[in-house]
């Protein structure tokens, strides 16, 4: 396998496919790099190097006591991003991974970036605070918790239903795509996931959407049931500069998935019209 050593000593795989300009992908909570396979594989056959690791305590990354917070994950991120002597690279992150772009930024600046992406993503903030009244109450995320120590088999089986939209009337999601998203998320260690949720729920990236000064996507569907759409894109598409908000009607947490031909076109549109 391919991996790479962080500071601390973690390994941490990753898939390099293909060459050209490259594209780097960060993966939601608790999936890993084979999330993103559909757009490895289309990218990669539309002539970009792509690369998706495995957060560490995930998927085939070593698994270590400590060190799931953003600013190690955006220092992982760093790390591969030297180690492949990445330049003029494109950064797309879902959900949690989306949190992961931000503070990369924050932490590492765009000297590296053409573009951005954020699908599906956690940002600014998804608890409910003082000043942010229309995020999630704690309790949501404490029943999460609970519920993973309780059975996380079980729990990732039922996450997948909203995650993908399986519980509306309408939907045409297949079991097959349900039981990848058990199979990827059963490879994350179960330290990893539990100390994860607290990471993404709580931390607030608005000073980090701040820092963005390259073209960003932001693609959200507006039928989300993991991360509401009002909430997350719609404000962040007001806090970064050069921010294009693109909205699927009716779609859920993971359309890289549901609706993989549109936005595997909509990501190439993008990053064509950056030059």
């Amino acid at each position: 396998m391919a991996t790479i050593e962080m500071k601390d000593g973690t390994q941490i795989f990753y898939k390099d496919w293909g060459r050209g300009r490259p594209i780097v992908f960060s993966h939601g909570w608790p999936l890993n790099a084979d999330a993103w396979d559909d757009q490895l594989f289309f990218f990669a056959s539309k002539g970009y190097r792509v690369i998706a690791h495995d957060r560490r305590g995930h998927g085939r990354s070593e698994q270590p006591s400590s060190g799931y917070d953003y600013d190690t994950f955006a220092d992982d991120l760093a790390a591969i991003f030297d180690k492949l002597e990445l330049q003029g690279a494109f950064l797309v992150g879902h959900s949690m991974g989306g949190g992961e772009v931000a503070r990369y930024i924050a932490r590492s600046g765009t000297r590296r970036l053409a573009g951005a992406a954020l699908v599906s993503s956690v940002p600014p903030l998804m608890l409910k605070t003082a000043g942010n009244p229309g995020g999630i109450p704690i309790s949501v995320f404490d029943d999460v918790r609970a519920a993973l120590l309780k059975d996380r088999s079980q729990f990732y089986q039922d996450l997948s239903a909203p995650f993908y939209g399986a519980n509306r009337s309408n939907s045409k999601v297949t079991q097959g795509l349900r039981d990848q998203f058990w199979l990827y998320s059963m490879q994350a260690g179960l330290k990893a996931a539990f100390e994860c949720i607290k990471q993404y729920s709580e931390t607030d990236f608005t000073e980090d959407l701040g820092r963005f000064d390259v073209p960003t996507l932001v693609l959200h569907g507006d039928d989300d049931q993991i991360v509401p759409i009002a909430n997350s894109a719609e404000r962040s598409a007001e806090i970064i500069r050069n921010a294009t908000l693109k909205v699927y009607p009716g779609a859920s947490h993971g359309p890289m998935h549901t609706h993989k031909e549109q936005f595997n076109a909509d990501l190439l549109a993008f990053i064509k019209a950056q030059g």
